[in-house]
């Protein structure tokens, strides 16, 4: 069945699994086991007057952190998992009101934590382990020493040995190119994996890229759209390329193509949809279905106008788009920095039962709803199904009496080695405010926490 936004644990992309406002999410009551909250343990206290995503890894016992303490450093914290007791090493660096700017984790095969975050068009701030499973010999280090002063978007992942790649956007939005890095464990130093970008927009816009992601069909698909400017609005022309070692790259149908991918490489285009199209990057979602081909669902605005759930699946030797909705109301955006809500949002595709899938979304006119689609036909079916919720209710009220407060979850970069446990780290701020400050009154900072839920049945 789907694989929605799946990871591999032996080569697959590490995104930073994040849940921005958590509203109740739920999974198909058939497919999924009833966790319940086994342990919750306090980490640190966090700024509370807006979003930036943490990070959380577990990797055999140890499990690490990385978060804005309330002093607003870049810090890690680490303990093993038979304990309580968290170590903390605070980093030379100091977030402000960018929610760009999260942190990620990465355990390289040697044991050794590697770390980045806290980068909007700034110098690549890079840390790793002198000693494994030590935080306090983190030490800052840089990667090849080129492209590393404009650096937004870090992402590490594992090739398909398990060794560390990082890739990253170098310059701003709306001109910017895809670098992506492999490190040698032997001399632990970092070298291109590719020598020239993966995605280069020609000083003329930038790709906002989902993925790396390797699929069940063992190939390693990205998703794209680009964007002309700083304004959100100008995002356009969905697309994909597919890679087995993420060096030599083709369109889905087998096209070569050279790096790096432009956007005159109509082959890899899913959906033209112009600029100013209601496309908006974040908004596609990665799945697979049953015959392992891929699905990306998005959204953006139909030839009336109006704004319309999409999902585009391979059919014929050619990308085709299945409108999903018939809603009859335009939804208009634009504007700089993190966005807060735009009037629209959806999930990725999730399997119900076989044949049918489900995806959530939340509309400015029409609020929360959910879809279901016959898979075969990519169809909406009028029908409701049993679910239920993924993680307990409990998890999702907000404790702060400080309006507009939500929950931010954290899902896990790693692995507990039991199938029956599972650690999501959970926290409350404000939504974003396009990177700016907030003026006075503001939230007093919040208690991160890691919790452990255990499988009930």
């Amino acid at each position: 069945m789907i694989e929605a936004n799946r990871m591999k644990r032996t080569a697959t992309a590490v995104l930073g699994l994040w849940i921005g406002h958590v509203g109740g999410a739920l999974l198909p009551a058939a497919d999924a086991p009833r966790w319940q909250v086994a342990e919750s343990l306090d980490i640190a206290e966090v700024p509370a007057g807006f979003p930036v995503r943490f990070s959380l890894l577990t990797q055999g016992q140890r499990q690490y952190v990385g978060y804005f303490d309330k002093e607003r450093r870049m810090t890690v914290a680490s303990r093993r998992l038979d304990s309580s007791d968290w170590q903390r090493q605070a980093l030379p660096s100091r977030i402000g009101w960018d929610s760009h700017n999260y942190i990620t984790l990465a355990v390289d095969r040697d044991g050794r934590l590697h770390v980045s975050g806290n980068m909007h068009c700034v110098p690549l701030n890079y840390f790793r382990t002198a000693v494994p499973g030590n935080i306090s010999t983190l030490t800052q280090h840089a990667m090849t020493g080129a492209e590393e002063t404009r650096v937004t978007y870090p992402h590490f992942l594992a090739d398909r040995e398990g060794e560390l790649i990082f890739h990253y956007r170098s310059g701003r939005s709306g001109n910017g190119k895809r670098i992506f890095n492999r490190y040698d464990r032997a001399t632990r130093t970092w070298s291109r994996l590719l020598e020239k970008p993966l995605l280069d927009g020609e000083n003329a816009r930038n790709a906002y890229p989902l993925g790396p992601i390797q699929g069940a069909d063992g190939w390693f698909h990205v998703v794209w759209v680009w964007r002309d400017t700083p304004d959100c609005a100008t995002n356009h022309h969905l697309s994909h390329a597919r890679s087995r070692d993420m060096v030599h790259w083709e369109s889905l149908f087998g096209d070569k193509v050279d790096l790096p991918m432009t956007l005159d490489k109509k082959s890899l285009w899913v959906d033209a949809v112009p600029s100013g199209g209601g496309i908006i990057n974040g908004c596609e979602k990665l799945a697979f279905d049953s015959e392992n081909r891929p699905l990306i669902s998005y959204h953006k605005s139909d030839t009336a106008g109006n704004m319309q759930v999409w999902v585009a699946r391979p059919e014929a030797g050619k990308w085709t788009s299945h409108a999903l909705t018939d809603w009859k109301t335009p939804i208009k955006f634009g504007g700089g920095g993190s966005m807060g809500f735009i009037g629209i949002h959806i999930s990725g595709l999730t399997p119900v039962e076989p044949g049918v899938l489900t995806l959530s979304y939340r509309h400015r006119d029409l609020g929360g709803g959910r879809l279901f689609i016959d898979e075969k036909s990519l169809r909406p079916l009028d029908r409701k199904t049993s679910l239920r919720r993924e993680y307990p209710a409990e998890l999702d009220r907000v404790n702060s009496g400080f309006k507009g407060m939500s929950v931010r979850r954290a899902l896990d970069l790693g692995d507990s080695g039991d199938e029956n446990t599972r650690y999501i780290l959970q926290w409350e701020t404000l939504g974003a405010n396009n990177d700016r400050p907030r003026q006075p009154p503001l939230p007093e900072p919040g208690m991160l926490r890691v919790i452990r839920l255990n499988a009930v049945d």
